[in-house]
């Protein structure tokens, strides 16, 4: 069975963690389910306790006591194989039960039912004061020619696209733009696999709960899924270790492609390249110490502040309720940037404290001098999600003319262009 010690040793705690996200769950049920268990294992033991005493005995026992044990023994085994057989489905269902059970929210978090509760905490920079008719990313990348969905659909079907010209170049910027700023800050850079096996997914949290939104690759011969972020490999990088307390907090950022099926989005955001299924992103990870893991959320919510500060985007920082962390968040934040041809903030990026749910599932520790074993905090953050930023770029930066600055910051990483311009 899974590590379940958390919810049998905190069951009041957890029922109102589940209820505050909103998530039914059997509590009560995986407590009497659990204690069923434990009886039977204990079952198990002192059989197996008699069984060992009563083969010592055999040895030295005449003819007939020999006959007595020996079918003493019989007996326990059949009683021994009947108790194992009830075993073996109670802990299929107590794991089922447990598995959607989800992370418990920190106090910090504030309680709500979903995201019209969420607070705004900060406001960054101001919306441009444009004097012309503002486009939408769609119209000003036909115009400019650098996003092209119509061949995009025909080769991949819906919500794919082709970046083209100066707008993949703009992509590429962005990510080498964030990769080097977090290695300069210490982080470790990785480019990790984007299939992972089923229990990479599950020590994660996306499984259960999201696993309409994962792409499953040859299901009946290598069972592998599309990660739908860089968060779950980077996640399993410490599964089943036993780190040093010194060597924490272990801080890594890695570039990969993402994929989600987006279940449930039928008619939201279609048009353009808003919601889509395959995009490129850069993110962070943290393993840190319980001690730490609050700190090391302001520290990475920070770094992305400090991001959108950089590219000069008007945007605003939200503290989640508990109704729209999800499974694994303690607590979570969002940036959201401003759009200026739907004149409201869009998500650009999340950053969250998973505490030790990821770590008790994937069995993270670290020990401490005196030798005590613990399980780690981890934390994830996005750096850069593509499209969403080159969405807000496009739209903040344009121009009367059509044309599209690129910030200042990005230039070097283009060759210098300073701007996007229509094709002669």
């Amino acid at each position: 069975m899974q590590d379940i010690k958390f919810i049998i040793e905190n069951p009041e705690r957890v029922k109102t963690g589940a209820k505050n996200k909103n998530i039914h769950c059997e509590i009560d049920k995986i407590v009497n389910l659990y204690e069923e268990w434990k009886t039977l294992t204990r079952e198990i033991e002192q059989i197996k306790a008699t069984q060992n005493s009563a083969s010592q005995n055999i040895a030295k026992a005449s003819p007939d006591e020999k006959a007595k044990l020996l079918e003493e023994m019989s007996a326990l085994k059949e009683k021994s194989k009947s108790i194992e057989e009830k075993i073996t489905p109670l802990e299929v269902e107590i794991d089922a039960l447990a598995s959607r059970v989800p992370n418990p929210a920190l106090d910090s978090t504030p309680v709500g039912k979903d995201e019209s509760e969420n607070q705004v905490v900060k406001t960054y920079g101001e919306k441009p004061n444009f004097t012309f008719t503002a486009k939408d990313h769609i119209a000003l990348s036909k115009d400019l020619d650098i996003i092209d969905t119509e061949t995009a659909s025909k080769v991949s079907g819906t919500r794919f696209y082709y970046l083209k010209n100066e707008g993949a170049l703009l992509e590429l910027a962005l990510i080498q733009f964030v990769m080097q700023k977090l290695h300069s800050k210490g982080f470790t850079t990785i480019i990790p696999p984007v299939l992972v096996r089923e229990n990479a997914m599950y020590s994660t949290g996306f499984f259960p709960a999201d696993k309409n939104e994962i792409y499953e690759v040859n299901a009946d011969e290598d069972k592998l899924f599309l990660i739908g972020t860089s968060e779950v490999p980077l996640a399993m990088l410490h599964a089943d270790q036993i780190l040093n307390e010194y060597e924490l907090p272990k801080r890594y950022c890695a570039f990969s492609p993402c994929f989600r099926r987006e279940a449930g989005s039928y008619g939201k955001d279609t048009a353009g390249i808003t919601r889509v299924h395959q995009f490129n992103k850069v993110e962070m990870f943290s393993f840190t110490h319980p001690d730490k893991s609050e700190e090391e959320h302001e520290l990475l919510v920070s770094i992305e502040e400090e991001i959108f500060n950089d590219l000069g985007l008007h945007f605003q920082k939200i503290l989640m309720c508990t109704g729209d962390i999800g499974v694994p968040a303690a607590k979570k934040y969002d940036l959201e940037a401003w759009i200026p041809s739907q004149e409201k903030f869009r998500e650009i990026t999340s950053c969250s404290n998973c505490t030790d749910f990821q770590a008790r599932r994937g069995k993270s520790k670290f020990k401490d001098e005196n030798g005590n074993k613990a399980y780690v905090h981890t934390l994830n953050g996005t750096g850069i999600a593509l499209p969403r930023a080159v969405i807000a770029i496009l739209e903040n930066y344009q121009n009367e003319d059509g044309t599209v600055t690129i910030p200042e910051i990005l230039r070097p990483y283009m060759g210098g262009i300073s701007k996007i311009e229509k094709k002669q």
